[in-house]
């Protein structure tokens, strides 16, 4: 290779390297800003999901339309992915996941409608002939609202006059910075063991927002009017809840995913550059001495005459 081609070489992979570095320093302060975000949902997820655990006699025994289980004929499916990529394999993980859960299901594509937040997910069932009932941008750093309530509403009036038999939601589960994990979750029908995972799933094993010891609560409420019309009130907005918290989640494993992806990008462009330079002074010091050896050469061959 030509000094003028490593050289051109070594200009190029600096640059690169200054872009990486400048997008890992805003990606730092996105994620901490989202990362804040999820855990201070965190704790209210945690309390209200559990009052829907104390009422776990009252699932049993009440019969409410978002607890019904059916023969499972049509399906809803939230995917939670992002706009941008350059996040390592965030994206992918969660739509490896969909499609593992989507085929498992015994329901035909027609039958199984896609609510995309994120344009990485609308493309990619898009492509593959499924339904988007719906697809929200998820560019942001903040969750919108108004998508996330009008989609719960779309998914319990849906699942309550009997338009799906199920719901259920993949995301990344932010675990820390060098760790996310994409996993599924049953929204509808709400069971209490659907309810356990989630909250297992939202509360870490350490850290400021760890998961409590195990103290006495009480194994069921005595509720007024009475657990039907607790019911109507709480279910609905529990689901919102495990919805927004799941846009909560996703965006800081985003923004932590781009970091590292984007520091890795960076050191791997610093060691190139450093490995450019060296084949810069080789092929420079290989070069003169080439030209110092044909010029002692050639005043040898003259002073031989």
């Amino acid at each position: 290779m030509a000094l003028k081609d490593i050289k051109s070489k070594i200009q190029s992979v600096n640059r690169t390297h200054q872009v990486t570095k400048a997008m890992e320093a805003v990606s730092a302060v996105k994620m901490r800003k989202s990362q804040a975000r999820a855990f201070s949902g965190r704790p209210y997820a945690r309390s209200a999901l559990s009052i829907l655990e104390r009422l776990a006699p009252s699932l049993a025994s009440v019969k409410h339309p978002l607890t019904e289980k059916r023969t499972e004929k049509h399906s809803a499916f939230i995917v939670v992915t992002s706009d941008k990529g350059l996040a390592g394999v965030l994206n992918a993980a969660v739509l490896k996941e969909t499609s593992r859960r989507l085929e498992a299901l015994t329901i035909p594509k027609d039958a199984v409608d896609i609510f995309a937040f994120g344009k990485k997910a609308a493309e990619y069932f898009e492509r593959r002939g499924y339904t988007l009932k719906d697809r929200f941008e998820n560019i942001s750093d903040d969750v919108s609202i108004e998508d996330m309530e009008r989609t719960a509403q779309t998914i319990v009036n849906g699942f309550t006059v009997g338009m799906y038999d199920r719901v259920d939601i993949v995301y990344t589960n932010f675990k820390s910075t060098f760790e996310q994990q994409p996993v599924w979750r049953r929204v509808l029908p709400l069971s209490s063991g659907a309810l356990h995972d989630i909250v297992v799933g939202i509360v870490p094993e350490k850290g400021m927002f760890a998961r409590p010891g195990n103290g006495e609560s009480p194994s069921f409420y005595t509720t007024e009017p009475s657990s039907e019309e607790v019911l109507d009130v709480l279910l609905p907005r529990l689901t919102s809840v495990i919805l927004y918290h799941a846009l909560l989640e996703s965006k800081a494993s985003e923004h932590s995913a781009r970091m590292v992806a984007m520091k890795n990008a960076s050191d791997k462009s610093r060691d190139l550059s450093k490995s450019l330079l060296r084949t810069f002074n080789k092929v420079r010091q290989a070069a003169i001495t080439s030209e110092v050896s044909e010029i002692v050469g050639g005043i040898e061959a003259m002073a031989s005459k």
